[in-house]
């Protein structure tokens, strides 16, 4: 599942566009980290973005 659980990233579309300017579907997932994290003082498995972690938005259990 490519969706973060704090702050809702998912995956987004677009098109790839080549030097002829044709254009074919593609899309970009979240960088997304299974991870343990204290969820109200309890230590649970959460799918959280790279970014999420980074800006410390979670509080990684140990």
């Amino acid at each position: 599942m490519a969706k973060c659980e704090v702050c809702s990233k998912d995956t987004v579309f677009g098109n790839n566009v080549s030097h002829s300017v044709r254009k074919t579907n593609r899309y970009w997932k979240p960088n997304i980290r299974k991870i343990k994290i204290l969820d109200s003082g309890t230590p649970r498995t959460a799918n959280v973005c790279a970014r999420c972690l980074r800006s410390n938005k979670v509080t990684r259990a140990i």
